[in-house]
């Protein structure tokens, strides 16, 4: 009874110590705290000069500062008072430290310097750590770290007179001992140092692979053919309004830091050799053998996550409850009874789900459509009707506020960096997932939406990801760019096998160029008998790169040889995924003069986004959508072998990062061409279609002038060709003057008697 008694005491004594030492703290807190107000005051009633300028100046001045200079500030102030403490302990801070030396030691005894050493690792908390910080768990961490080791040493000390962790540790310790005696009171301290060193630092003790913390919450990762989708938070209806949950909704921000301006720009590559060890600031290398069988460069440095920006904004879809009862009291009004599901929101839409009831036609909710964006007020609205996989129908309404998905808060997933080569990602979903796709598994990619939707942008994202993932000797690119806007950017790195090709010859030559190379590769794989990339380079020592191909606008060059583009198109489509060769072309002008049927039926992954009309739509995905999204970079994503498209909220990024990160890769070395790239007109294997249609045109011309016929028909006939060369051969004719042009059904007539010389019309 005697030691509950005297237990008892010592606890209430030790609160009465420490209410005691945080007394003087709260007065000074309510002190300024009276002061700032009186300085509001003051600033609204115009007067009270005094107050206004010590009070609200400095205040605002603080607030104008952003969240990194504040921590910069608060870290040197702390690393100031430690350094001052130090100096106390040798004598050597004047009388003003001699007072907090003896104040000091008073609290801490003989532990003194452990004060200062708390406050050293606040100060880098707040300097170097790559958590973002929030100022009271720190304080909050710092406080448990100095506690506990105070009670530490007072244990294990051997003088009780002495108290050698001063006031603060007898009472920590005697207070532990009371109660739980030595060894345990030893192990509650020891994890309560612990606790506060994860307080402090905010980082968890184990660190999960795949798992994206939001608000205490793992999300799970999980793996799809076309990528890996890291499951989003999903509300349900009966929840709080989105105002209270924005927090689960997004998650957290990217902790990590972005370097200023001034630092990236003389960023090099052998600064970062070594960078794996710093955190946050990753320039990782890929394994010794990737999956294709190529070895890495061994003196490529992968560019750092540093030049990227970070997420930023928080989406915020409004009353989610109300929307859902909007929704639900118009299907009812309309005779369609519904169960509400649960509500996902992601960067840029809010899907809310429903299940209708038995009986229901999914054709009546469907065509509800412009009624239930009338009753919601939002514009544009998507159904999905049902959800892929779900007895469920989903109704997409666009966010107030939408949240920018940046590139490198993908990038940093594990599971792109542990992905292959080919390895990109789309964005995120409806339900706040992230998606990634191979390029590997699509074989092909056809892009299309119109001006300003962010198809641009996506190509982009592409080229940025392969830049991070592979090194030259792993990757070649050819880039195709007939407007000389958006890939000029990337002129001149060492992953292009040609300059970057403005016109629409050399959009033609590079094509054909890489027929012949696909060709080339058959052949090789044909003497190794290797049955695609993969086995090719792991029986071989000399590797080859993958190969792709980047057409940002196909309508320019399609407009000046249709026939040629589309047959080296549809070839390369058919047959280059083995060796190792993909395209991703492309356009804002989804038209079947441009994506024709032969293009569309070899290249079955598809992107769509914005169009004008449910025609272009249909064009690219075969099926309408498209016309229905807001044109802020979502997308709709069609692989091979899915049968309707997703949704997604592609990815963003700037100008500035992507000068950023070329430069980075530029200063890695030159561009080294391939040799024969010039040399394909004179292959020969590749005869140029004008020097056929020459020779035949010589010899239509002789038989047309001398039999004054002339008609598809005919030229098939005497020729033996087909009547699309046939066609070709008229066409040729008609532009130098020979024949007149076709008037229907009725033959063309022949401008050119048989007395006239051959030479004035016979050449092309």
């Amino acid at each position: 009874m005697h030691l509950v008694i005297c237990a008892s005491a010592r606890v209430l004594f030790f609160g009465y110590v420490l209410a005691a030492l945080s007394l003087p703290c709260f007065n000074l807190y309510k002190v300024c705290f009276i002061i700032r107000n009186v300085a509001r005051k003051s600033r609204r009633k115009r007067r009270w000069w005094a107050f206004s300028f010590f009070g609200s100046f400095p205040v605002h001045w603080y607030r104008s500062l952003n969240q990194e200079t504040k921590e910069s500030i608060i870290g040197l102030l702390m690393f100031l008072f430690a350094a001052l403490s130090v100096l106390a302990w040798f004598g050597k801070a004047g009388w003003g430290g001699n007072i907090l030396y003896a104040s000091a030691f008073l609290l801490f005894g003989h532990a003194f310097l452990l004060f200062p050493l708390v406050l050293f690792l606040l100060a880098f908390s707040f300097l170097f750590s790559i958590e973002r910080r929030f100022f009271p768990s720190v304080f909050f961490g710092g406080f448990l770290i100095l506690i506990s080791t105070l009670g530490f040493v007072d244990i294990l000390g051997t003088d009780v007179a002495e108290r050698p962790a001063g006031f603060i540790g007898n009472i920590v310790s005697s207070a532990l001992i009371s109660f739980l005696d030595v060894w345990a009171s030893g192990v509650l301290l020891a994890v309560v140092l612990v606790v506060g060193f994860l307080v402090a630092f905010n980082v968890p003790l184990v660190r999960k692979k795949d798992t994206a913390m939001s608000d205490g919450k793992v999300n799970k990762a999980v793996a799809v053919d076309t990528g890996v989708i890291t499951s989003g938070e999903v509300l349900d209806t009966d929840a709080k309004t989105q105002d209270d949950k924005n927090e689960e909704v997004s998650g957290k921000e990217q902790a990590s830091k972005t370097l200023p301006d001034s630092v990236v720009d003389d960023v090099s590559p052998a600064s970062y050799r070594d960078a794996r060890g710093v955190p946050g600031e990753e320039a990782y290398v890929m394994g010794q053998k990737l999956s294709s069988g190529l070895s890495a460069h061994p003196k490529y440095v992968h560019p750092p996550f540093a030049l990227l920006e970070d997420d930023k904004g928080t989406p915020s879809s409004g009353d989610i409850k109300a929307n859902a009862n909007i929704i639900q009291r118009t299907l009812e009004q309309f005779g369609i009874p519904v169960e509400m599901g649960e509500v996902s929101v992601g960067p840029s839409v809010t899907q809310y789900t429903l299940k209708p009831a038995q009986g229901v036609k999914l054709s009546k909710i469907s065509a509800l459509q412009n009624d239930l964006a009338l009753a919601l007020a939002a514009h544009p609205l998507r159904l999905e009707a049902p959800i892929p996989g779900r007895s469920l129908v989903g109704i997409e309404i666009p966010n107030r506020s939408i949240a920018l998905v940046r590139l490198r808060s993908l990038l940093e997933k594990d599971v792109f960096k542990n992905g292959g080569p080919l390895l990109f990602p789309l964005g995120r979903d409806v339900r706040g997932e992230s998606v990634f796709a191979s390029i590997t598994t699509m074989p092909h990619l056809l892009i299309a939406g119109s001006t300003g939707s962010g198809k641009s942008i996506s190509i982009h994202i592409m080229i940025m990801s392969l830049l991070y993932k592979n090194a030259p000797s792993v990757l070649k690119l050819l880039l195709i760019d007939p407007k000389r806007v958006e890939l000029m950017h990337y002129h001149d790195i060492p992953h292009l096998l040609s300059p970057v090709v403005t016109t629409a010859k050399g959009a033609i030559k590079a094509l054909r160029w890489m027929v012949l190379e696909m060709e080339r590769r058959y052949e090789m794989f044909a003497e190794m008998r290797a049955r695609d990339i993969r086995s090719y380079n792991e029986k071989t020592d000399e590797p080859i790169p993958f190969i792709v191909v980047i057409i940002d606008e196909l309508a320019d060059i399609m407009a000046s040889n249709a026939r040629d583009i589309e047959g080296s198109i549809v070839r390369l489509a058919q047959m280059a995924r083995a060796v190792g060769i993909h395209l991703v072309v492309s356009t804002q002008r989804p038209s079947v003069e441009v994506i024709t049927g032969l293009i569309k039926a070899n290249i079955t992954s598809r992107i769509a986004f914005q169009v004008a009309s449910q025609v272009d739509s249909r064009t690219i995905l075969d099926g309408a959508g498209a016309d229905k999204l807001l044109g802020n970079g979502d997308m709709l994503y069609q692989s091979g072998d899915a049968s309707k498209p997703r949704r997604i909220q592609g990815a963003f990024i700037t100008e500035k990062e992507v000068r950023r990160v070329t430069d980075f890769v530029r200063r890695q070395g030159k561009a080294e061409y391939a040799e024969s790239f010039n040399d394909v007109e004179s292959h020969p294997g590749f005869i140029q279609e004008d020097e056929m249609d020459d020779e035949l045109y010589q010899t239509a011309y002789d038989m047309v002038v001398k039999t004054q016929k002339a008609s598809a028909s005919y030229l098939q006939r005497r020729l033996r060709v087909g009547y699309a060369r046939a066609a070709r051969l008229l066409d040729l004719l008609e532009e130098n003057g020979v024949i007149g042009p076709g008037d229907g059904a009725k033959p063309r007539e022949v401008l050119i008697t048989n007395d006239e010389p051959a030479d004035l019309h016979g050449q092309v």
